[in-house]
């Protein structure tokens, strides 16, 4: 009998690629968008439906819950990929950028899984992949902190529920990529700015250059994520937490080799 994936944010990049790939490992897969009526490369694939969803729409989860569950009648596996990023220095930040940044990225992880529980509950297990960031583990640049808050939330989110999930045969796994190619992460940025206040333009600048001449070199192939996400749902991988690529793993190695102070001075050496 085939196994089901549900994904979440499955309208460009990862996610898509995601949803395409355990197509073709013969997975039945239910993906997500807020926008199905727009997707025209996913409905061409006989074992993939496509459902609405809004994470942070509390009736959207549930029907799209309900909805995956009555068309596939179990739920395996379940990715949290749906994210964004907010950038800018934090006292220019809008208050609303500042809630959806926390809504989209650790809000809309915990309602899809607190609407998956009961049925993971009745069928003895499941699993739940949550995609973060080595952006949750470290920090990696300036005006980054938004961002940085909600993955490391994540984090802390998915690592406390290991002791009250694990009982009942409800795996967890993380996966901290960075970078990838055909990523436009960049392009979805919210940037937050206040012409009125010049002092964070300098550094603001740097980092913006940064993350439009980052070469390929620094940047991961977006199959290589996608096969650590089957890896974890086969049961290849057992790793409660994948750190993906060598910026993240080089990062992490830093961080984890010197005291906390001279890991931020030696990031922040960077954009003087």
């Amino acid at each position: 009998m085939s196994k089901t994936i549900f994904i979440t944010g499955t309208s460009s990049g990862l996610g898509k690629l995601t949803a395409k790939y355990f197509a073709g490992l013969g997975w039945n897969v239910a993906a997500t968008m807020r926008r199905p009526e727009e997707e025209t490369e996913l409905i061409s694939y006989p074992n993939i439906k496509l459902f609405r969803l809004d994470v942070t729409d509390l009736e959207q989860v549930t029907s799209a819950t309900w909805a995956a569950i009555d068309v596939f009648g179990k739920i395996d596996v379940v990715v949290n990929n749906a994210g964004m990023g907010t950038y800018g220095a934090l006292e220019l930040a809008k208050e609303e950028d500042i809630d959806w940044q926390f809504a989209v990225n650790t809000r809309g992880p915990i309602n899809i899984i607190r609407a998956f529980l009961p049925h993971y509950r009745a069928n003895g297990g499941g699993m739940f992949i949550n995609v973060s960031s080595f952006m949750g583990v470290t920090t990696a640049l300036p005006i980054g902190s938004l961002y940085n808050m909600s993955k490391f939330a994540l984090e802390g989110l998915t690592e406390g529920l290991y002791y009250e999930l694990k009982p009942l045969n409800i795996e967890l796994r993380l996966i901290e990529q960075g970078g990838s190619h055909d990523n436009n992460f960049g392009n979805n940025i919210t940037w937050n700015t206040n012409p009125d206040i010049t002092a964070y333009e300098e550094i603001t600048g740097k980092v913006k250059h940064l993350m439009a001449t980052a070469g390929d070199d620094l940047k991961d192939n977006p199959l290589d994520i996608v096969k650590v996400i089957a890896g974890l749902a086969t049961g290849e991988s057992t790793k409660f937490r994948t750190v993906i690529g060598k910026m993240g793993n080089d990062l992490v190695a830093l961080r984890n080799s010197v005291p906390i102070e001279q890991y931020l001075e030696t990031i922040a050496a960077n954009f003087k």
